[in-house]
Formats: structure tokens, sequence, C-alpha cells
């Protein structure tokens, strides 16, 4: 159950009241918000009288839902937004990892070359085997904030736990939970504290509720500046890396007001079927593409069969620019 309550009450009031009923609360400039389970179907007496409106959700995706905010989430990542009514789908370009400071000049320069807003590469790598090659860590992150500072362009990185996530925060601009924190909730109550905006993507073996209810760990918190991404799921197929769940994208768009970004990249593995999936999710009016590209992609320390080459890249930018426009939005 969600509540907005009138403030009439002090602050250390509603929060007293909210730790009693197992609650979150977020201060609002009008109201506050109390967030409590599901299970609650009725106002907690310590808030009659003291209610403006309640919404009773049949599940635990609450603030995220389009019966709670009818509208999609604007999220403002300072020289641009997405969701809202601005119709913009941001294409996010970069290498998997930060390299070398010689790799990450050339992918950013290449990437500002374009006009590109938004720039990604991965510094701690949540790698499955521990002899792959780890990422860069704190190194890496003050090579992406140097990019940031000559380049001019958003950064955006992965956490792969919460013992490094400070370090994140404070160098990037946008946090990434991967598919394989997304159960981490020392990363997701981190997230929570702070309001850049945070990009969650969904675990690989994860159901569109559990996706939602990780975004609900950030809200509750009191960060509105959530971006759900859909990177693909496992399946029985072995044909392809994952499996780019486009119903359950059309079924986000249905039922969440956040904003959603697509991954084709881990989704397919290879880089032949990158472009293909990319102009398809575009196709759908989303937000934003996580798109991999690699100066020389051959030599890449880390998924180097699915980035692509800059040529490649420079390509399907262009060709996604009329698919954009063909359904309202705008390539950015």
């Amino acid at each position: 159950m969600i509540l907005h309550i009138d403030k009439t009450l002090s602050k250390e009031t509603v929060e007293q009241l909210a730790a009693k009923n197992q609650a979150f609360c977020i201060e609002e400039q009008e109201h506050f918000t109390v967030i409590t389970g599901s299970a609650v179907k009725d106002v907690p007496a310590d808030f009659e009288g003291h209610t403006l409106n309640s919404w009773v959700f049949p599940n635990d995706n609450q603030l995220a839902s389009r019966e709670y905010i009818k509208a999609t989430r604007k999220v403002d990542f300072g020289s641009f937004a997405i969701g809202g009514d601005t119709k913009n789908t941001v294409l996010i370009g970069g290498p998997c990892s930060v390299e070398s400071e010689a790799q990450i000049r050339e992918s950013a320069t290449f990437m500002a070359g374009l006009g590109l807003k938004m720039f990604r590469g991965g510094c701690y790598k949540p790698r499955t085997s521990p002899y792959s090659f780890q990422g860069l860590g704190l190194e890496g992150l003050k090579l992406l904030a140097k990019m940031r500072e000559e380049f001019g362009m958003v950064v955006i990185t992965e956490a792969r736990d919460a013992s490094h996530i400070d370090e994140i925060i404070e160098y990037t601009d946008v946090i990434q939970v991967g598919a394989k924190a997304m159960y981490d909730q020392g990363i997701l109550r981190a997230c929570a504290k702070i309001r850049k905006p945070v990009l969650i993507k969904r675990g690989f073996g994860t159901t569109l509720q559990e996706f939602v209810q990780a975004a609900e760990f950030v809200l509750s918190g009191g960060n509105p500046n959530v971006v759900l991404c859909e990177r693909g799921i496992r399946t029985f197929e072995t044909g392809t890396r994952f499996t780019l769940d486009l119903c359950g994208v059309a079924w986000l768009k249905k039922h969440t007001n956040l904003p959603i970004i697509l991954d084709p990249s881990h989704a397919m593995g290879y880089a032949y079927g990158v472009a293909d999936l990319a102009r398809a999710c575009t196709a759908m009016g989303i937000d934003g593409l996580l798109i991999e590209a690699h100066p020389n992609p051959k030599v890449a320390m880390s998924d180097a069969s699915q980035q692509l080459n800059h040529a490649e890249f420079e390509a399907l930018l262009n060709s996604l620019k009329p698919v954009a426009q063909s359904v309202g939005y705008q390539m950015i």
C-alpha cells in the first residue's frame, strides 16, 4: 500500500510511525509518501486523519506501477533526459571493459564525434571465470572520469558487488546494477540513498516480477531515478548467448512507469546479430539502447565476440535514426 500523508505531521513523527508499521517513508515537496507491504489492505490506524490518498496493490510492484503513476517517469541526466514526454531514445556506446587509457580515449573520441551523450565502459567485471580479465577497478573508474571531463559525455559503469559501490557512485554519473548483481541488496540500498540515475539490468533467470521488485528497493529508499534494462534471459536455446525478451519489454511498458533500455549485445552474444536486434528494439518505442563497441574487437579483453567495431557501430547508428523517427522517437 502507498499512502500520501499530509504535512500537518512532522517528518520525525511520520518516520517514527512508518518504522512502527514496518513501512518506508519518503519526504516529497507537498506530502510524505509511506509505503507498506502489499499484504496491508487498510490504512494503518496511526495515519487515519492524515491520509490524502492511498493505493492498494496485489503485489509489491508499487512505486513502479502505472496504477500509481500513469506516465513514464522522466529521468534527467543533466544534458538530456529520457522518459516523460521526451520521446528520446538514448544510444549508450562504448567498450565492454576499460582496458587502457589509449583504448578508452580512442573509443571516447569516436563516440563523442558521433554526438553520443552517454559513454559506457566496465571497470569491475563480474566474470564467470576467475581466470578471465576482471577489469582495472579504481584505475578504470578514474580513466572513465577523465574521459567525461575531456569529452563532456555522461559516463556509466557497472557495480559488481557492494564492496566498491561507493567508488562507483563517486566517479560515475549513472550506476549500472548488472544482471549478476540484481539481487545484491547492498548495491540496491546504497543506490537508494543517492539521486544519481540507476540502471538495473534484468537477471538472466529473473521473472518480470522479481525484476521490478529490484527497482522497488531503490525507489522505496527515495531515489526516483531508476531505469530498467532488458539484456536477455536464459532459455533452452544455445545458438545465441541469451534470448532477448521483447514480450517482457511489452509487459514492462504496459505495467510499469519506468524508462526501459535494451541491451542487444549481451542478448545476442555475437556481433553479426546486434544491428538487427537493435532496430527491432528501437521499433518498440523504447528509451534507450546499450551497445558495445571496441576499436578492435579481435583483441578485446572481454566479450570480444559481441562487440561491434567502430565502422559497424556508425552504420548501425545511421540505420537506427529513421527507425526511431518512424515510431515518433528521436535517437540521441
